[in-house]
């Protein structure tokens, strides 16, 4: 009985090893892809903490002063414009990453749930600049619409301004999540180096 036991358990060995090394090698790809991405993460979330610090002081500024006149008016409605660029540019280097993830083939679920929590973010931080994009490209329009209304007295500003206001009041910096990811990687998985290997 003991002798069949050992036998199966023999048996058994291999496979276990056979996916220990499938889930380290899973892991070291994972690894690669998030720091090959992570200049590009680091800098869009430097990028979006200047478009949030410098949407808000805009806006503040016109709120307190009201939107201007002539070309004041012009000039504001291109600031919406030069902002709202911004806010698609780093929802689009955000979304490289997503993407970069998303092709990743992994069978092991903690692996997967490594891949899921991260582009779960993404996502919520596409979602907010998406958001932003879209009041930022409204707003521009309602300033050129004030441009070409004689009645406009300049003391007040779009409806768009207190909608971003809005959107901004709840704002939170990015925390580097990818980095996060691959020092825990690296620790479970016993990753040594530029995720290279053991």
């Amino acid at each position: 009985m003991r002798c069949t036991l050992l036998i199966c358990l023999l048996a058994t060995a291999p496979l276990f090893t056979g996916c220990g090394k499938e889930a380290h090698r899973e892991a070291v790809a994972l690894c690669q892809v998030l720091e090959h991405n992570q200049p590009s993460y680091n800098s869009s979330n430097g990028m979006e903490r200047d478009l949030v610090t410098s949407t808000r002081s805009w806006t503040e500024t016109i709120m307190t002063n009201g939107a201007g006149h002539g070309s004041g008016l012009t000039q504001n409605a291109g600031v919406a414009k030069e902002l709202a660029g911004s806010a698609d540019l780093i929802s689009t280097r955000l979304g490289e990453l997503r993407k970069a993830l998303y092709d990743q083939e992994l069978k092991k679920e903690e692996l997967q749930t490594v891949r899921t929590t991260l582009n779960a973010q993404i996502s919520k931080r596409q979602k907010f600049l998406g958001e932003i994009r879209t009041v930022l490209q409204d707003t521009a329009t309602q300033f050129e619409g004030l441009s070409q209304t004689r009645a406009y007295k300049g003391d007040t500003y779009p409806p768009g301004i207190d909608r971003l206001a809005a959107l901004l009041q709840g704002y939170h910096s990015p925390e580097d999540a990818v980095k996060q990811a691959v020092e825990s990687l690296k620790a479970d998985y016993g990753i040594g180096g530029a995720s290279g290997g053991v």
